[in-house]
């Protein structure tokens, strides 16, 4: 909590119109955000939040999903994964989902990017093949997106380990470097789309522990860089990771010659230190953070690790720091509360039950 104080001193010092009252919730004013204030959100919730449910949720149900969160102000949205449905079943119907999210444009308040992830070959060529089939319905890397077009993005993921490697991906590190080269030189070949690059397990791995070597994890970042990705999301995949190392991992990527603007960070909270890794990123410069919405998530390769850190526990820690998310608190909140019912779980995000909670008692 010490940490969360500094913070919140430094920017509310530099910000005092911060200071004003709130109610439960505020959303974000873009008109008074400078950019060294503006925080980017990408909502993973509708791929990492719900690839390792056992039950099969309908498709309607992951297209609302996508529709309302949409409608919060969040800007990127990750929808699905073109992967074998053999290893990851939830996934099974991203093609529906990217044909649907291309011939029915979704009413938000802002322009949308929805990110779909193609680990090899095989899913890039599914996805294109449904591109290729709506060659106007979409803005690439040299046209912005628009309320009616929104931009694609494909997301490759490599591990910072072996045996993770192996694990996730059945195969080494550097086989499946080479197998993105080729994923990341088609998409931008073929599409003049965007990458974004993940690097698993880089706080700590479930098969060989907390000492993972920052150093590799910056010659990975470097070499996909080098490829073409234009972004690189560092995956806390197991929730290991400690405000120590998530600042010796950071300043060695920078060290290495990865500009901040590059790095996006990806936090699960299995030992509820997702916030506090979130406040160390802020304080080394990163203004991009994945999050999913009422906490879902878990990898199905990393056994006992639980979900993402929530998208309203990171609006409303962002909010109390004087940044700008652009997303609608209660708005999210809602979203949250409505798909953890329908798909039977636990709403994880403590300031999603703290505002239901308030609602109650206030009504």
């Amino acid at each position: 909590m010490a940490r969360y104080a500094l913070l919140s001193r430094r920017f509310l010092a530099v910000r005092p119109c911060m200071r004003t009252a709130r109610t439960f919730a505020t959303a974000s004013d873009p008109q008074r955000a400078s950019s060294d204030y503006r925080v980017k959100l990408v909502e993973v919730g509708p791929r990492d939040g719900l690839q390792n449910e056992k039950t099969a949720i309908p498709l309607a149900t992951k297209l609302e999903l996508i529709e309302r969160l949409a409608k919060t102000g969040l800007t990127t949205i990750e929808a699905g994964s073109f992967v074998s449905p053999k290893w990851v079943p939830q996934m099974d119907n991203s093609s529906e989902i990217l044909q649907h999210l291309l011939q029915h444009p979704v009413p938000a308040p802002n322009p949308l990017t929805y990110s779909f992830l193609a680990p090899n070959l095989k899913g890039l060529t599914n996805a294109l093949s449904i591109l290729s089939q709506h060659p106007t319905s979409f803005a690439t890397e040299s046209t912005a997106p628009t309320k009616e077009t929104p931009a694609l993005e494909i997301a490759v993921f490599a591990s910072a380990t072996e045996s993770f490697s192996r694990k996730n991906l059945n195969c080494d590190i550097a086989t499946s470097l080479a197998n993105f080269k080729q994923v990341i030189q088609s998409a931008k070949d073929t599409h003049a789309l965007r990458v974004r690059a993940y690097i698993s397990v880089v706080l700590g791995c479930p098969f060989e522990g907390y000492d993972v070597d920052p150093h590799r994890v910056a010659q990975i970042a470097t070499e996909l860089l080098e490829m073409g990705a234009d972004e690189i999301a560092l995956g806390d995949t197991t929730g290991m990771g400690t405000a120590p190392r998530t600042k010796e991992l950071l300043t060695c990527l920078s060290k290495a010659g990865v500009r901040n603007e590059d790095v996006a960070m990806h936090f699960h909270d299995t030992y509820g230190q997702a916030l506090v890794n979130t406040a160390v990123a802020l304080e080394h410069g990163i203004r991009t953070f994945d999050c999913s919405v009422g906490g879902l998530g878990g990898c199905p390769y990393s056994p006992g690790a639980t979900g993402n850190v929530a998208t309203e526990d990171v609006v409303y820690f962002m909010e109390t720091l004087g940044m700008q998310t652009g997303v609608d608190l209660d708005a999210v909140v809602d979203v949250g509360d409505w798909i953890t019912r329908e798909i039977g779980k636990e709403n994880a995000s403590t300031v999603g039950k703290a505002v239901l909670g308030a609602r109650t008692r206030k009504g």
